[in-house]
């Protein structure tokens, strides 16, 4: 699957109605979780027959196409699922009981409902509220692909615009160019990640070059009156600021992330828990704006298109352990310099990268005598695919 994202060009009133469309698309998702709590042993096809009672009960529901309601009653399952399979799984902490939505921002829409222009320039939906013709802009081209292939369509609101996304049943696969390298990489605060071989990339802090902006436009969102017109633009630009600093992020992870994989044949990486470490008061805003789980998300992507081998390892003693020798040296965070009493002396995340690399190898069942040495990249692959 691949998705294809195009921003919605139309006219205010068209704005309006598709914001209607998004207000139903949670009324029955939310119909749909209320349903499951007062009842017992509920399914999927259950929730499909509250949907078409609700399209009876409600006139306003019933203009919304009848897949756009099984899909929002998907969502509601879906959220039930994840709840139990972290029951099951024993998740420490909270385990995401399903919660009613109070501003949602997107509607899917399956295979009926819409329909695309002969040129595949324009969407149309076709459902009762008639939001009608919305122009798509986007670099991407939807000439390449069936109509068939399309199996959902997304539109969301976001504060810049509405876009549309397609999702399109189809396998996206690459050149594969062998390199014959292989590197581990350990993702840090001081650096983005320092792999193997001693080279860093330095850390963007999108966030932090952000923040007095951010200040700034929070404050006049604070300054403006309640429920008043200026209060709703001052919200929009803040929300503005906030999306552009997403987007940094995620394409700085996304280009990162195929460099890694382009240049090598085997990338092995910690298998972290972000999760657990932004609980950690005083760094959790710097873990957030590296972006590490996009960043190791987008490795795994890749590597799968590129057909290239990206392995996650236990993040155990990667920092304390020696490369060269295997010792265990205790250090705290603070101390960034790894020196053992074997004459090993590296950076701190050189090392742990190192180690990262030795435990991915072993890992995959790959044997490498260069391993924690300068020669690693002499590693050669004996075959470009290892799935």
């Amino acid at each position: 699957m691949i998705v294809l994202e195009f921003k919605l060009k139309g006219k205010p009133q068209q704005y309006r109605i598709v914001d209607e469309m998004i207000r139903t698309a949670q009324f029955v998702r939310n119909k749909a979780l209320r349903y499951w709590i007062d009842n017992s042993r509920v399914k999927l096809s259950d929730l499909y027959k509250q949907c078409a009672i609700m399209a009876k009960e409600f006139e306003w529901a019933g203009k919304l196409n009848s897949m756009a309601r099984q899909a929002s009653a998907e969502r509601a399952i879906f959220a039930i699922q994840r709840f139990f399979s972290n029951c099951k799984a024993k998740k420490p902490g909270k385990k995401g009981y399903p919660q009613f939505k109070k501003n949602t921002h997107s509607v899917e829409y399956k295979t009926s409902g819409w329909a695309l222009s002969v040129d595949k320039r324009c969407l149309t939906f076709t459902d009762g509220f008639a939001a009608g013709t919305f122009r798509l802009l986007g670099s991407r081209d939807l000439h390449f692909y069936s109509p068939n292939a399309i199996k959902r369509v997304r539109v969301i609101r976001r504060a810049d615009g509405y876009y549309a996304q397609f999702c399109i049943n189809v396998e996206r696969t690459e050149e594969i160019v062998p390199t014959g390298k292989a590197i581990g990489i350990d993702v840090g605060l001081n650096h983005f990640y320092t792999n193997s071989t001693g080279e860093t990339v330095p850390n963007p802090r999108h966030l932090r070059k952000s923040e007095k902006a951010l200040k700034r436009l929070q404050k006049r969102v604070s300054r403006k009156k309640k429920a008043s017109s200026n209060r709703k633009k001052a919200i929009n630009k803040l929300g503005r600021k906030h999306l552009k600093v997403s987007r940094q992020r995620k394409d700085f992870a996304i280009k990162t992330a195929l460099c890694v994989v382009k240049s090598n044949d085997f990338v092995a990486y910690e298998n972290l828990q972000v999760r657990n470490m932004v609980k950690n008061h005083k760094l959790a805003k710097s873990i957030s704006d590296a972006g590490w789980s996009q960043f190791l998300q987008w490795l795994q992507y890749f590597g799968k298109v590129y057909g290239k081998t990206v392995v996650a390892v236990a993040p155990g003693y990667t920092s304390q352990d020696c490369s060269s020798c295997g010792n265990r040296v205790q250090k705290s965070l603070s101390v960034r310099t790894h020196i053992c009493l074997c004459g090993a002396v590296l950076d701190r995340d050189h090392n742990a990268a190192l180690n990262i690399l030795t435990k991915g190898l072993r890992q995959a069942g790959i044997s490498s005598n260069t391993v924690g040495h300068t020669g690693i990249n002499a590693w050669k692959p004996t075959s470009t695919h290892w799935w």
